[in-house]
C-alpha cells in the first residue's frame, strides 16, 4: 500500500500527510499554528525567567509585539535576499508569507535589533533581557521545526541511517530535491520516493537539549549575556553540522557556501570567545 512518509527503520508510517485545516473555507497551515503555539509558550517561559531574576515579566510582554513582528520581517527579508532571483520579477510575492520562506537566523537578527532599540528607549539592559528571551526563542525553534515536518521540507541528503525518512516525491517541492536524491530514488508499487535525513528532527532535538542545558546553567550564570553567548555557541555548533546535511540551503550569491552554515560558525566562535574571556579573564602581572 502506498504512503506519503515513512521512517523506514523505526516502523513509523504516515499514510496521508495533511499540512493544514480548513475553517469556514479558510485554509490554516499547521506551520502557522505550530509557530503561534511556540511563540506563546516561549513568551511564557521568558516571562517566568525574567520574573525570577527580578526583571519583571511585564518587560517581556511589553516587548513581545515588537519582537515578534520584527522577527517575522527579519526572517522574511533574510530569505528573500538570498533567494532574490525568485522574487525580482514579482515583488508582490515577497508579501505572500503563506507561500513559505522564513529563515530562522533572519528572525533572530530582526528580533535582536528590535530588542536593542527597545532597551535603549526603555533604559533597560539589553543583555539581561536577552538572557531571558533567548529561552523563549529556543522554545519557538524546537516547535517550529515540526512545521517543516508537516510541509515535508528542511530535510537532508540521502541516508540509510536509523532515522532515515522516506517521502513520496510528488508532495515535495522540486527545488529541494538535488541530483543525489534523484540517483537514490526508490520506486514502490509505481510510486517514487526520496529517502533523506530528517534534519528538522535533528535540529529540534538539538535545541531541546540546549534549552535543558541553559535552564540548568542559568543558576551558575556569572555575567549578563552569558545565556545569550551559550545560545550563540551551542545553536551555532548544531546548526553548522545540520546545515551541512541540508539540500535546500540558502547560498552566498556566486559561491557554494551555505549562508546559515557560515553564520553558524561565526556565532559559535563569537559566543565561545566571549564566554572564555568572561569566565577566564586574563590576569595582569605586576612588575
Amino acid at each position: 500500500m502506498n504512503y506519503d512518509l515513512k521512517f523506514i527503520n523505526l516502523g513509523i508510517t504516515v499514510r496521508h500527510m495533511v499540512n493544514h485545516i480548513d475553517v469556514f473555507g479558510f485554509r490554516i497551515a499547521f506551520y502557522g499554528i505550530i509557530i503561534g503555539i511556540g511563540m506563546l509558550l516561549g513568551l511564557t517561559l521568558a516571562a517566568k525567567d525574567a520574573r525570577q531574576r527580578g526583571l519583571g515579566e511585564d518587560a517581556v510582554y511589553d516587548f513581545a509585539l515588537y519582537g515578534i513582528l520584527s522577527g517575522i520581517v527579519g526572517a522574511r527579508l533574510y530569505y528573500v535576499f538570498f533567494r532574490w532571483e525568485s522574487y525580482r520579477g514579482n515583488l508582490l510575492e515577497i508579501l505572500n508569507l503563506r507561500g513559505g520562506g522564513l529563515a530562522i537566523y533572519g528572525g533572530v537578527i530582526g528580533g535582536a535589533l528590535s530588542l536593542l532599540v527597545w532597551t535603549r528607549v526603555k533604559k533597560q539592559s539589553f543583555l539581561n533581557m536577552a538572557d531571558s528571551l533567548i529561552l523563549g526563542v529556543l522554545v519557538g525553534q524546537i516547535l517550529g521545526r515540526w512545521g517543516n515536518f508537516f510541509n515535508c521540507e528542511a530535510f537532508g541528503r540521502y541516508t540509510e541511517g536509523l532515522f532515515a525518512m522516506r517521502i513520496r516525491q510528488a508532495i515535495v517541492n522540486p527545488i529541494m530535491i538535488d541530483q543525489e536524491l534523484l540517483r537514490h530514488r526508490i520506486v514502490e508499487n509505481g510510486t517514487a520516493y526520496i529517502q533523506v535525513h530528517p534534519t528538522f528532527l535533528y535540529e529540534s532535538c538539538w535545541n531541546l537539549c540546549l534549552l535543558l542545558f541553559l535552564l540548568v546553567w542559568r543558576k551558575k550564570k556569572r555575567f549578563s549575556g552569558e545565556l545569550l553567548c551559550l545560545y550563540l555557541a551551542g545553536y551555532g555548533l548544531g546548526r553548522f553540522w545540520i546545515e551541512g546535511l541540508r539540500t535546500d540551503s540558502l547560498m552566498v550569491p556566486g559561491t557554494g557556501i551555505a549562508v546559515s552554515q557560515a553564520l553558524a560558525l561565526c556565532c559559535t566562535l563569537a559566543g565561545t570567545a566571549v564566554l572564555l574571556k568572561k569566565r577566564f579573564p586574563t590576569r595582569r602581572h605586576r612588575d
